[in-house]
């Protein structure tokens, strides 16, 4: 319902090509269909939205993405706009400032909500920490996701079409690399990358 509501906003000003649900199914749609904006969550089952957008780019660097989020965390905006990302919204803005970030995406120009800085994007990303998922790379990433959604291994070696002792393998290792004993400890950590929300 809350997709539907999304496209009938969009679509008096834009020509709505797609609509997806996760992070996976967003980078397979954008390589079908190649859109010009493409707007996005960070917070996306499957595939988080920052992933979702850096493997998006690499594909079609000319496709702009405006993120629209209910994450205020600076750091994230910040680590949104390093990926590639052209706008970062807001959910709870006016519907006028989505518009706007599409409007100046297209321009080939970039957009952050002013609740979150008014600084220019480059000092804001510049003065915002690198942050540190310490050197995860992005299969790590998304187990890493996956099983903190609360995923079985058999779940997301469906989801990523691999077998469940990749995922074991990929988990273990995620776990001997950064010194973590449990999964609560890898759930974690998740939390604090903004792979997942926090409950």
């Amino acid at each position: 319902m809350l997709l539907e509501a999304f496209k009938g906003m969009l679509e008096p000003a834009c020509d709505v090509v797609g609509a997806v649900t996760d992070g996976h199914a967003l980078v397979e749609a954008a390589a079908l269909l190649e859109p010009d904006v493409i707007v996005a969550d960070v917070s996306m089952p499957h595939l988080n939205g920052l992933d979702a957008c850096e493997r998006v780019r690499q594909q079609l660097p000319r496709v702009k993405i405006v993120f629209l989020t209910m994450n205020a965390d600076p750091d994230t905006a910040a680590a949104a706009f390093r990926r590639g990302a052209s706008g970062y919204v807001l959910k709870s803005s006016a519907s006028r400032e989505l518009f706007e970030a599409i409007s100046r995406a297209m321009q080939g120009d970039t957009y952050v909500t002013p609740s979150i800085t008014t600084d220019p994007l480059g000092v804001f990303v510049a003065r915002a920490p690198l942050g540190s998922d310490g050197g995860l790379t992005l299969r790590q990433r998304q187990v890493l996701q996956l099983l903190a959604e609360g995923r079985s291994m058999k779940e997301a070696a469906d989801v990523l079409k691999v077998t469940p002792r990749t995922i074991a393998f990929h988990k273990y290792s995620m776990m001997a690399h950064l010194g973590f004993r449990t999964t609560a400890e890898l759930v974690q950590h998740a939390v604090a990358l903004g792979l997942v929300a926090r409950k």
